[in-house]
């Protein structure tokens, strides 16, 4: 049996673990050794495999993806784990045990969920899951003001702690728009950094333009209203280079909204790759839609106002583990879809970071009473987010932010006409092209 366990192949990357005050081994004896809520104590990033005789443990923060495959060999099973299907697949072959492999054969490790498998060989093991980050039950009081301060609060924190665990010369990147989410990030980086005492003049807002989308001047304009400009950079993009084939390659996914955004997103980090070959921070506001439940509704037939509000954390993990809809090759959520940013970030070689994911911001928007102040109107909820985040700028950063209307970031890029001729293909297309990566 012990043979069993030593067939545990981790693929994953220590070195991309960014943690606060833990090493990555002390990390996963909170992950191996306690209760399920003792790994909520590992802060930062993380995507983590321990095991100890035939007891394998699994957990990852939401920003960082997390996949396994169970092998069978003559010997026992053999455990893979890795942040891509592809890496997976790679090692299969070395090994000889491609015929067992299906892409949705894989199993993606929920986000803020402990994973536990034992390796005792047929019939296949199931998994065991447990939540490690549970948000408390109780309500902010229905004050936008006190709500707003305590949001921007936590996310100035986490700015703090991750601006202090970097080098103190590295050039900071904000991909930006001037919406709501990379505007607050942008304007409380700023301001941290100068309650820091650091240099301001690291910062760059990198805005991608194909000369038809709306969003480099809805930057501009944002940027201007607070007399810094001096921080826009635009990063010229041509329509000939989207490739959604290639998309699909680096993301391992085929939802048509993930692969737009994901194909800008390389667009982006592409060309400052291009400019900038030294680079490695780049900071986002990915997360913010979902905290504060800013999606159109009637764009989804299966949501209601009812179900968005009532069911916690649906836009972060989806309809949950143990749930019908919910996927084991794919989690839900934002537990899914974060892929688009990670792997187009690591893809090009940059660290990015979206403190907007991180469970202490996660647990200010949890807290607001949705139902009080909507009374569930849609039009309501549908301005929360702007009066809550701006508020809460105001009060933490002195500055007083612009809002604009929500836009997605594969829209404001690019003219949605430009969009969809470039990028016609419904999600069985998609899909059809991702299974076509393993024929």
């Amino acid at each position: 049996m012990d043979e069993y366990v030593e067939r545990v192949i981790d693929l994953m990357e220590p070195g991309s673990n960014h943690l606060y005050d833990l090493s990555v081994e002390e990390a996963r004896r909170f992950l191996l050794e306690g209760p399920a809520k003792a790994v909520n104590q590992i802060q930062g990033s993380f995507a983590l495999v321990a095991k100890s005789g035939k007891t394998v443990r699994m957990a990852r923060s939401l920003d960082r993806p997390m996949r396994y495959f169970l092998a069978k060999r003559r010997e026992g099973p053999a455990l893979i784990v890795s942040s891509r299907i592809d890496a997976i697949f790679e090692w299969l072959k070395k090994e000889g045990l491609e015929d067992q492999f299906r892409p949705s054969y894989t199993r993606m490790v929920p986000a803020h969920y402990r994973v536990e498998l034992q390796l005792i060989g047929c019939p296949d093991p199931d998994p065991m899951y447990e939540r490690f980050f549970v948000p408390r039950d109780e309500k902010l009081p229905a004050d936008l003001d006190a709500i707003g301060s305590m949001y921007i609060s936590a996310l100035a924190e986490e700015i703090a702690r991750w601006l202090q665990s970097i080098p103190t010369d590295a050039p900071i990147g904000v991909c930006f728009s001037g919406g709501i989410d990379s505007g607050s990030v942008f304007l409380t980086t700023y301001h941290v950094m100068q309650k820091l005492g650091m240099n301001p003049s690291r910062l760059k807002a990198f805005v991608l333009d194909f000369a038809t989308g709306p969003d480099l001047q809805q930057a501009r304009a944002f940027l201007e209203q607070l007399g810094l400009t001096i921080f826009l950079e635009p990063v010229e993009a041509d329509t000939s280079e989207l490739d959604p084939g290639e998309t699909i390659r680096v993301i391992e996914d085929y939802k048509p909204l993930d692969i737009e955004s994901a194909t800008m997103a390389l667009a982006l980090l592409k060309r400052i790759r291009a400019r900038y070959p030294d680079w490695l921070y780049l900071i986002d506001g990915d997360g913010g839609d979902e905290n504060l439940k800013d999606y159109p509704i009637e764009a989804n037939p299966e949501l209601t106002i009812r179900s968005v509000i009532n069911n916690p954390m649906l836009y972060q993990e989806g309809w949950g583990v143990g749930k019908i809809k919910h996927s084991l090759t794919y989690s839900g959520g934002l537990s899914r879809s974060y892929v688009r940013t990670y792997a187009t970030a690591h893809s090009y070689g940059f660290d990015g970071f979206s403190p907007y994911t991180r469970p202490g911001v996660i647990a200010v928007a949890e807290a607001i009473p949705f139902i009080e102040l909507t009374q569930y109107n849609i039009g309501r909820l549908y301005e929360l987010k702007g009066e809550v985040v701006s508020r809460g700028v105001a009060a933490v950063t002195g500055l007083k932010m612009p809002v604009f209307p929500k836009r997605r970031f594969q829209h404001g890029a690019l003219s949605e006409d430009s969009l969809r001729q470039r990028m016609p293909y419904r999600e069985s297309e998609y899909r059809q092209k991702f299974l076509s990566l393993y024929p």
